[in-house]
């Protein structure tokens, strides 16, 4: 029997692939419009400044910040008549001893040295040696001499005996510009006299008794409005015009157990910052 031959079928023709288009030219780009490139470039430039400008700025604010008003120039300015006093530090006081106006001290009592609590002089002022009395503890007829009337010196006199005066300490000085300043603290035994003692020299119509040199003087109301930082009272009194040979300042501090007087005066006129500096930093001393 003759085999049949098995025919293996022909794969089926594959379709030859198309040919690849040929790649479409590259187009060029569109030039951009001289406008658009002017425009950007401004706002570069202006992107630039702005970051400089802000550099610069910040480093010239903190520079500013730490210059003295002084030293930034358009803005310097000539002193406003302070004095230029030393550093203020208050005496040590005696173990165990409370601040004057410490809630424990109900008299209001000073335990320091009354002698370190006297304002020091400022830079560059000449020092008024026979205010320094003896051991730094000055005589009550020397106190009395700031007054100008024998009757009221006498009737100052009695007020102190009578309400128990203890001691005075003081200190004075002369500026350049000539102001004289005499700074006293008289030491009592109690707040209450105090209290009652500034009634009679230091009324709020004027100073109970007439220092030195003045014939009328009246409330500082200036000062009067002025923030003021101590524990007690203050009675500041200006000269009414017109003066006499000098101008008088005087204030007077009821701090405790302590009474203190200020009296400035100067030839012409006795500027009022000095005087409320001088004033303010005493009180400091004494709260």
């Amino acid at each position: 029997m003759t085999e049949i031959p098995q025919l293996t079928p022909e794969p089926p023709a594959v379709p030859p692939a198309p040919e690849a288009a040929p790649p479409a030219p590259e187009t060029a780009p569109s030039p951009a419009p001289a406008k658009d490139r002017r425009v950007l470039r401004a706002v570069l430039r202006w992107t630039a400044a702005v970051v400089v400008c802000a550099a610069v700025g910040t480093g010239t604010a903190y520079g500013i910040a730490g210059m003295e008003r002084t030293d930034v120039p358009g803005l310097a300015t000539e002193s406003d008549g302070r004095w230029a006093y030393p550093t203020l530090s208050k005496p040590p006081l005696p173990s165990g001893s409370p601040q004057p106006f410490a809630e424990a001290n109900k008299a209001e009592a000073h335990y320091a040295d009354l002698r370190a609590l006297v304002l020091p002089a400022p830079e560059g002022a000449v020092d008024d040696k026979p205010l320094r009395g003896t051991d730094g503890w000055l005589e009550t007829k020397d106190f009395l001499a700031e007054f100008a009337d024998k009757d009221e010196r006498a009737e100052i006199r009695q007020l102190l005996v009578d309400n128990g005066l203890r001691h005075i300490a003081a200190r004075g000085w002369r500026t350049e510009d000539g102001t004289h300043t005499r700074i006293y603290l008289l030491h009592f035994d109690t707040s209450a006299v105090v209290a009652e003692l500034v009634d009679d020299v230091a009324p709020f119509s004027g100073p109970g008794y007439k220092v030195r040199g003045t014939e009328i003087s009246a409330m500082d109301h200036d000062f009067a409005e002025l923030p003021w930082p101590g524990e007690f009272a203050r009675y500041a009194y200006d000269e009414v015009k017109p003066y006499g040979a000098e101008h008088v300042r005087q204030a007077y501090l009821p701090a405790g157990d302590v009474l203190g007087v200020v009296v400035q005066s100067r030839k012409g006129t006795a500027k009022a910052v000095p005087f409320r500096q001088t004033v303010t930093l005493q009180s400091q001393l004494l709260g």
